[in-house]
């Protein structure tokens, strides 16, 4: 079990809202997908590991900031289904995150061996 501090929160909880971002924009950038896609292509590779209950959030912030884009929509049972996909900027700015990840990994690492 992950532990919490003061709000509840688990570091899992932390380190998955700060990642999803990255982890929609890595997906998309494979191709386009409709939001339900997104989460359950996330729970499947990762065992169950990383899901988001509420993403609508993070994909109209992403579509905010010019990282996604609707690629089409389609009409499913009366449902719309929006497929989103990574624009080019939203393609920079994942390369440039995964470097800074990278980085910070491997300090984070290095910082906490001795406790491993």
């Amino acid at each position: 079990m992950a532990s919490s501090d003061d709000t509840g929160h688990s570091f899992g909880a932390y380190f998955k809202r700060a990642t999803s971002p990255l982890v929609i924009l890595a997906l998309l950038s494979e191709k386009s997908m409709y939001a339900y896609e997104l989460s359950s292509e996330m729970e499947k590779r990762s065992n169950g590991k990383f899901t988001i209950s509420v993403i609508y959030p993070v994909l109209y912030r992403l579509e905010k900031l010019n990282y996604i884009a609707s690629a089409n929509t389609e009409v499913i049972d009366g449902r719309a289904r929006i497929y989103y996909k990574i624009t080019p900027s939203g393609k920079e700015h994942l390369i440039k995150c995964l470097g800074e990840f990278d980085e910070f990994s491997k300090v984070f690492n290095h910082l906490t061996e001795e406790v491993k």
